[in-house]
């Protein structure tokens, strides 16, 4: 998954992975996490999400990075918010309602960038990624995240012979073996959503699974 593919499908507007509502599970789990209002939480291939507004109206600082600058102008237009806009060594900066989207490379925000980060929610991001890179994303971003540190992952589970990704299919034993040395990995849920997922089905895939987890940096 080469940057291009990605900003070429929010040029042609091919962003099925975009939701027009704020995720179930989100709503249903984060309260579990126990966080103190004004935290920062990190939200890694942002998009244009709409779990950005509600974390941000729960009372939480919110550092998104997102590699399209279309989906970041999307986000504040759609909220008829004007950012305010700056450049970094990370790339472009916005700014407004709580929330700021760093339009640039994931892989490029380091240690420093993602100081005072008490939290991460990852939607869209890990199964956004094949295999050789979801290694990467974990060791190098989710290692420059600080302890303690803590949040939510929300997986896919799905015959991946059966569909080519993304989305990928990332079964529980990838997320423990993964996140296992630095993270205590616990599962919150899991619900099968083939019914509710009519593309999956037309594409063949005959079972799929969506499982949250609750992340714990170790210290």
């Amino acid at each position: 998954m080469h940057s291009e593919f990605w900003l070429q499908r929010w040029r042609e507007g091919r962003t099925g992975f975009h939701q027009d509502s704020v995720t179930p599970l989100l709503r249903e789990h984060w309260g579990s996490l126990a966080l103190p209002e004004g935290c920062r939480v990190f939200v890694p291939l942002a998009g244009k999400s709409l779990d950005l507004a509600w974390l941000a109206a729960r009372g939480h600082r919110v550092l998104g990075v997102e590699l399209s600058p279309l989906a970041v102008q999307q986000f504040f237009a759609e909220r008829a918010l004007v950012p305010q806009v700056g450049e970094s060594r990370y790339g472009t900066h916005y700014r407004a309602g709580g929330i700021e989207l760093i339009c640039g490379d994931a892989f490029g925000l380091d240690a420093e960038a993602l100081a005072g980060c008490e939290a991460v929610y990852d939607r869209a991001a890990l199964i956004a990624l094949p295999p050789p890179m979801r290694a990467r994303y974990v060791d190098e971003l989710y290692g420059r995240l600080p302890a303690p540190c803590r949040g939510l992952l929300v997986t896919l589970e799905y015959p991946q012979e059966e569909k080519g990704g993304p989305p990928f299919s990332v079964p529980e034993p990838e997320v423990r073996e993964r996140f296992g040395r630095d993270w205590t990995v616990t599962m919150l849920a899991r619900h099968d959503i083939l019914a509710a997922q009519p593309g999956f089905a037309a594409e063949g895939v005959t079972a799929l699974e969506t499982a949250v987890f609750r992340l714990d940096r170790h210290s």
